[in-house]
């Protein structure tokens, strides 16, 4: 939507608000500009007349007109009125996108007229929260307008539709009118539209959406078929029905149950917490590599993900061979096996493999029925072993089963381990309680995840938990632990006055098989592992719900793998799995996964023993339950604003103690399988933290780490500083952080990990500054940073000029205690070739940072520090804001266009005329910026060859980055700062690139006292625990400067000397005032000795340091108002001209060094 261009006028105004009624003209319809398809999409008709002589007179609302391509009927006597009202608005329809909408009747029109704001027609569109819109075209501003609350405004009321992201499945993205537009002034070009704070999909998302939403007719399904069926058949596995009656021998009713409990607790808290993330916005596909990813970040989310992707895959093999198994034992059992056992297995297991595949590729929609069929079955073969339990039967009483009784159940209600544990059987059940996020793993196939993970889940595991205690309870009363099977054993009842034992009291001796005996029972609970089966009505039935279960599970496994891979494999977190990311049909089924879930799960058939792997198995399920619980304690304690979940019933200490309890399962389960688990997870972690994936998802993680730095630096703010722990913390005046590398270089060369450092860019300009523009190179040249490795912040300012915007950053950049103390300039070469009033601004600015308690340092290069002006650096943009369709660089310049001094959008080191550092005054210029911008390098095209100047200069702006070989930082202490001009050096030969470099130290001193100065300041710097090579006192200092130097220098001056001999007075003080750089004659002879100073001090430099790495030296002081700033200017000059890299330096007079502990 385009900004208004003009304004209308008053009287337009005003009749406009007064025309409460407007009908369609009988003109043809006529054109407007159309807009874009984010945003207000609308239907240009009929323009507004006067009232039709079907209107109320009392309606404050305008009907909405036909919407086809017809031209409107006649409108009749009130015609007359459209005239009046020509030019101002026409009113339109929100065009359905779906085109679903039919064009209104001529009666339509009436219908549509009602009272108030409420005015609708029947091809409005109603937004997806009911509430209805209408629209209208200005015709002289080009701006389409919504009729809210009886006013024409471009402002728009709230709407769901404005929420969403882009493409997404649930409907289609509107674009808010963005506060430029209604802001700006009229004659102002708007900003372009963006997103806000990360609500931009990744590519991969938005292909997801796009393929969501165009997919019509797609099978989704609800909280029963979708997640409370699959959960109950997961949960209710084999162990139902073949371990719970040998748990409960094992353990006892009370034991048995608390196991139960146990189990539930730990998969209760986890589905609190998966309901908790599952309510905290719109959930993709998925399941749990899903729900963590976007709570924890990719790190987590990957790494889990392909184990839980894997587990699942394994867990197909694992339900296959239980069924393969039972099957093979009913053929022994009547003689028909086909080869031997294991080999059953593998075939039985290989044909059942390939049916669930069958019915997981030919859909959701017949896999589901499946699912349906075998809980109807699994449900029956539960009622039918209660119904059995309740039939006495004498023929099942040798087998250990005696109906209910007072006895036997108290007998059962104590533990009697026998080879077990009480953790050694907690963890063979455990696996039973496992399965809770089988509906959440197919979240992208449910029509409403929000509402049915959350009551799917947790009544699933309501259920079953039921259950499985029902069933201890049940088995425990009714049969007891050991029995013969021999109908024989029977008691007289003179012996069962004596009896102990509840079988005994009820007429059998089963002592003869009782432990310790010589033949062991093979009947009762520890010893016959198909008891369920004796007990039912119907024994066959419990077989079919052991089918029913090791099938139902394996269908799961085999659904929910594939789709947690394919959501894997379109966020891209590991390069290379691509190609499982592609869906087919209406349903985006992920075949290429269901082939590979098939290929490992029939690799793992064949090997046909599972009991090595199934433990890891268990281990990785627990670890992605553990993450779970663990995303809601870190996103509560994050304290984002953005975790509001909707499921209300969780707390974060206790998904904190479910994590643990998670994490403490694994070790019981299988110490060592716990081992392995963690350490894969730790191994992918590593691994997709240093590949660090391209996305931003609003992870808790990000949240947290804000939290925690919000917490520190106000902790910081509270606590005085103190000497040993000052760090130089740097204010570089870089301009964009790409023009000057080796300042950039060397000043992170010092602050990496020890201080603050924030690359300040003051850009100025005549015109209104571009405010957008500037919030989108910080973020842009903050990523480059952060590509390029280099631990600092970008911070533009806007400012009148260059000292203005240098005191703005003094003052305001940093936070809290997070503040800079130092700053960092680039020696301004270019001094005597342009507007002397720069240098006047330059060393002003060295003026304020002193005012400002600042220390200053000034880095000189004697080829130059800024190399924007040449063609091919290295790119800034990085594939991140490629993907997001930022703009690319700039390849021309319209300077009639804006003459803002920093109006266009800089490209890696493109820099137009208006912003490039020549332009912009700024702070270390070399004559080298030219006002060609410049061009991203084309790999195709043969690169621009460099003329011997830019060559030089690029070689230095690189030194910086390189090892510094074997040599020296010569130190010239020639004043004392505080210490700052030896801290530097020192920080600088701490690091790897500089740690070969010795540190020698040069001070002022008298000839007569070498010596002794010598050792007092090895003294000094021994105190201070800085190593140094040499220590060289200069006697020679105040010895006069050659006189071919002096007349260099006064050469170099006399164009900016005041002469003020040679005028008269009022004329020499006209002159001082406008050009107040100019040097006095009376200046010039005061500070004769001083000057001096500096072209000795040169000499000096190149006797002893022409061979060093670097010097840093004490930066001269020029008393502000007595020096005048071209003098000061001509110091530097002279001081530091034909030297090897040179630092002036000079603290604020405050100690940074100490001595004490």
């Amino acid at each position: 939507m385009s900004a208004p261009t003009s304004t209308p006028s008053a009287s337009s105004e005003s009749a406009a608000a007064d025309c409460d009624l407007l009908a369609p003209d009988a003109g043809p319809k006529p054109l407007g500009p159309t807009p874009s398809q984010s945003r207000f999409q609308v239907d240009i008709v009929a323009e507004a007349g006067g009232a039709t002589e079907d209107k109320s007179p009392t309606s404050d609302a305008s009907t909405t007109a036909p919407s086809s391509d017809a031209a409107a009927p006649p409108a009749g006597p009130g015609a007359s009125g459209g005239e009046e009202a020509k030019g101002r608005f026409r009113v339109v329809n929100f065009a359905d996108p779906s085109e679903a909408g039919s064009p209104a009747s001529p009666e339509a029109q009436g219908e549509g007229l009602q009272n108030g704001d409420t005015v609708m027609s029947e091809t409005s569109l109603h937004s997806s929260t009911g509430g209805p819109h209408h629209y209208h075209y200005d015709t002289h501003t080009h701006t389409y307008y919504m009729r809210t609350f009886g006013h024409n405004t471009i402002d728009a009321v709230p709407n769901i539709d404005f929420y969403r992201q882009t493409a997404a499945p649930l409907g289609e993205k509107l674009i808010r009118p963005t506060l430029s537009e209604l802001h700006d002034e009229l004659d102002k070009e708007p900003f372009e539209d963006g997103f806000a704070n990360g609500d931009e999909l990744t590519p991969p998302e938005e292909a997801a959406a796009k393929e969501a939403a165009d997919n019509k007719g797609v099978v989704k399904f609800g909280w029963v078929k979708g997640v409370l069926v699959r959960c109950m058949l997961n949960i209710w596995g084999v162990m139902l029905f073949i371990r719970m009656s040998w748990i409960v021998g094992q353990a006892g009713i009370a034991l048995a149950c608390l196991i139960v409990a146990m189990a539930t607790v730990v998969t209760t808290i986890t589905g609190l917490s998966t309901s908790a993330i599952a309510t905290n916005g719109f959930v993709r596909g998925g399941g749990a590599y899903y729900l963590i990813s976007r709570s924890l970040g990719p790190e987590f989310g990957g790494s889990i993900g392909l184990i839980f992707a894997f587990a699942n895959a394994v867990a197909v093999a694992m339900y296959v061979v239980g069924f393969a198994e039972t099957v093979s034992e009913l053929l022994a059992g009547v003689d028909a096996s086909m080869t031997d056992e294991v080999n059953d297995i593998r075939i039985i297991g290989t044909i059942t493999v390939v049916l669930l595949l069958g019915i997981s590729l030919a859909g959701m929609e017949w896999e589901a029925k499946a699912q349906i069929f075998l809980l109807v079955v699994l449900i029956t073969a539960i009622i039918n072993y209660f119904i059995g339990s309740f039939i006495p039967s004498p023929a099942k009483k040798p087998l250990g089963y005696f109906g209910y009784d007072g006895s036997i159940m108290w007998e059962n209600m104590g533990p009697d381990f026998r080879e077990e544990t009480f953790f050694s059987v907690f963890a063979i059940f455990f696996p039973a309680a496992t399965g809770i996020l089988a509906g959440a793993n197919i979240s992208g196939d449910l029509s409403d995840p929000q509402l049915a993970i959350p009551r799917g889940t947790m009544l699933a595991i309501l259920i079953t938990g039921i259950v499985y205690l029902g069933v201890a309870v049940s088995t425990g009363s009714c049969i007891v632990r050991d029995a013969t099977g021999n109908i024989n054993d029977t008691v007289s009842s003179q012996f069962m006055m004596n009896c102990t034992d509840a079988a005994c009291k009820l007429g059998y001796d089963f002592s003869t098989c009782v432990k310790g005996a010589e033949n062991p029972c093979r009947y009762g609970l520890q010893n016959d592992f198909q008891v369920m089966s004796m007990v039912s009505g119907f024994g066959p039935l419990i077989t079919a719900g052991i089918f029913s279960a090791t099938l139902s599970s394996a269908l799961a496994s085999l659904v929910s793998a594939p789709k947690v891979f394919q959501a894997l494999c379109k966020d891209n977190i590991y390069p290379g799995l691509g190609m499982f990311a592609k869906g087919y049909g209406k349903n985006n089924e992920p075949l290429r996964g269901y082939i590979l879930t098939f290929v490992i799960a029939l690799a793992f058939i064949l090997i046909a023993e599972l009991n090595i792997i199934a433990p890891i198995i268990s281990n990785f399920f627990l670890a992605s339950y553990a993450l779970i619980n663990f995303s809601v304690f870190h996103a509560s304690l994050a304290n984002s604003p953005g975790w509001r979940p909707s499921f209300k019933y969780y707390n974060m200490w206790v998904s904190l103690i479910g994590a643990i309890l998670c994490c403490v399962v694994m070790f019981v389960i299988n110490w060592w399988a716990a081992l392995m688990t963690n350490v894969i997870v730790l191994g992918l972690f590593i691994y997709v933290s240093y590949k660090k994936p391209d996305v931003n998802w609003g992870s808790s993680t990000q949240a947290l780490t804000y939290h925690q730095a919000l917490t520190h630096t106000l902790h910081l703010s509270g606590v005085e500083d103190h000497i040993k722990n000052f760090r130089p913390q740097c204010l570089v005046m870089t301009g964009y952080p790409n023009s000057r590398p080796a300042l950039l270089d060397l000043v992170h060369s010092f602050t990496k990990n020890v201080g603050l450092m924030v690359c300040g860019h003051i850009r100025t300009g005549y015109r209104r500054p571009n405010f957008k523009e500037l919030s989108t190179d910080q973020s842009r040249y903050q990523r480059w940073l952060l590509k390029n490795e280099t631990k600092a912040f970008y911070t533009p300012v806007f400012a009148e000029d260059m000292r203005q915007g240098a005191q703005f950053l003094l003052q305001a950049a940093g936070l809290g205690r997070l503040k800079p103390n130092t700053l960092v300039l680039g020696f301004k070469n270019d001094w005597r070739d342009g507007d002397m009033m720069n240098v006047e601004t330059y060393i002003s600015m060295i003026h304020d940072s002193f005012d400002y308690q600042f220390g200053a340092v000034i880095l000189r290069l004697k080829e130059g520090l800024d190399v924007s002006h040449i063609q091919g650096q290295d790119d800034l943009l990085s594939s991140q804001e490629k993907s997001s369709g930022m703009k690319d660089v700039i390849v021309s310049i319209d300077t009639s266009k804006d003459s803002d001094a920093d109006s266009s959008k800089p490209s890696s080191k493109a820099t137009s005329i208006q912003n490039s550092p020549a332009m912009q005054k700024d702070d270390d210029e070399d004559g080298k910026a030219t006002t060609q911008p410049l061009l991203k390098k084309d790999k195709k095209s043969p690169s621009v060859p460099l003329n011997v100047s830019d060559q030089r200069l690029l070689e230095a702006s690189q030194q910086f980055l390189k090892k510094q070989g074997k040599g020296t930082v010569d130190v010239w202490w020639l004043f004392d700062d505080g210490g700052l001009t030896l801290l530097i050096p020192y920080l600088l030969t701490n690091k790897k690139r500089w740690k070969d470099c010795k540190i020698r130290v040069f001070i002022g001193g008298k000839i007569n006292r070498i010596d002794h100065d010598r050792r007092a300041m090895a003294t000094l710097l021994s105190k201070f625990r800085i190593d140094f090579s040499d220590i060289n006192v200069l006697g020679d200092i105040n010895t006069k400067p050659k006189k071919e130097h002096v007349s260099a220098f006064e050469e170099m001056i006399e164009p900016y000397r005041l002469k003020e001999d040679d005028m008269e007075q009022e004329a020499a003080e006209r002159l001082k005032d406008s050009e107040p750089w100019r040097i006095t004659d009376n200046e010039l002879e005061l500070y004769r000795a001083k000057t001096n100073r500096q072209i000795r001090l040169n000499e000096l430099l190149k006797e002893h340091s022409s061979t060093a790495n670097l010097i840093v030296m004490s930066l001269p002081l020029a008393r502000k108002g007595a020096v005048s700033s071209a003098l000061y200017m001509a110091w530097l000059e002279v001081l530091s001209k034909e030297l090897p890299p040179i630092l002036l330096v000079r603290g604020n007079h405050q100690s940074v060094l100490t001595f004490y502990s």
